[in-house]
């Protein structure tokens, strides 16, 4: 991994600037929140494809599928408490019932939103999102993965929700590496455990994975950034390759990143899973890295469950 670090928000926000000049067809909507998902740069570049519908999320969503319906492609962003919570009614009925092309971006997810606090800290929008058909969720982890998704999606006909965080994390992968829908990315080939993350927890992951080799435990990480369709050959491949599998997730245990792997396991090669992530509580206010050791999401907490097998 880069020393540099970028908050997905932002990578969001650049990328978008370059999408809207190579389709026209792309419109953003925001909810009085541009300067902090970063649409106010693809504002600025193009006012007249840009709509603030203000503080109505299930409006700006509504608006959304009527622009999917006139063939164009709108990316719709807010804080992800806003988008999926109040929103999700519009999401449910107006998008993915009549499976329209309209791309969900939100924001600020999960404790590392920090001083906010617990009001503002969606744990369930993984959840939500995933139960509704028609709907791809993604939860990218680094700048260089966060820029592909952004505009691979616009490529792709139907819903889809893309989870982004306000705190910077660090640069994982080469700008060429090779992404795919639905395809997780395993870093490593260590045999005495498998860590599966997404989003912030990722580079926690890989952090966890270093320190781990100097004392002679070789796991592999797995940057499941592609939580529906999950990848349910890389999940399988990984039971039977492994000696421990662990999830962790800036999301609830409930519904996340840890039940859609248990759901493939349970089917397929039924093992132990250990999830890692907020345990059917709410957040709490606090900066983003205190509150991720608080609950036991990073390299520390990751090492502690590899190592031991009880965090």
């Amino acid at each position: 991994m880069k020393e540099e670090k970028i908050a997905t928000r932002q990578s969001y926000g650049e990328t978008l600037v370059e999408l809207g000049k190579e389709n026209e067809n792309i419109v953003v909507l925001d909810a009085d929140l541009a300067g902090a998902t970063k649409t106010d740069l693809f504002a600025k570049a193009y006012p007249d494809r840009f709509f603030d519908l203000g503080i109505a999320e299930a409006n700006m969503l509504g608006t959304a599928a009527g622009f999917a319906t006139c063939g164009k492609i709108p990316y719709a962003s807010t804080f992800a408490v806003f988008a999926a919570g109040r929103g999700y009614d519009q999401i449910r009925n107006s998008i993915c019932y009549p499976n329209l092309n309209v791309k969900i971006c939100a924001t600020h997810c999960g404790i590392t939103v920090g001083e906010d606090g617990a009001t503002h800290q969606m744990l369930e929008d993984i959840s939500l999102m995933r139960t509704l058909p028609n709907m791809t969720v993604i939860s990218p982890s680094d700048d260089t993965q966060t820029r592909w998704i952004i505009k691979e999606i616009s490529k792709i006909n139907g819903p889809v929700y893309v989870r982004l965080a306000r705190l910077a994390t660090p640069i994982i992968y080469e700008t060429n590496q090779k992404f795919e829908i639905g395809k997780a990315i395993q870093i490593g080939e260590g045999t005495d455990g498998t860590v599966f993350a997404t989003g912030v927890t990722v580079s926690e992951a890989i952090k966890a994975q270093e320190e781990l080799e100097k004392q002679g435990i070789h796991i592999r990480v797995v940057d499941v950034h592609t939580i529906k369709p999950i990848d349910k050959d890389m999940i399988i491949k990984s039971a039977k390759e492994t000696a421990k599998l662990v999830s962790v997730e800036d999301h609830s245990i409930i519904g996340g990143l840890g039940t859609a792997i248990s759901e493939v396991l349970t089917e397929n090669y039924p093992v132990k899973l250990e999830r890692m992530g907020m345990k059917d509580t709410f957040g709490k206010s606090g900066k983003a890295e205190e509150l991720m050791e608080y609950f036991g999401i990073t390299a520390k907490s990751i090492m502690g469950i590899i190592g031991t097998g009880t965090e």
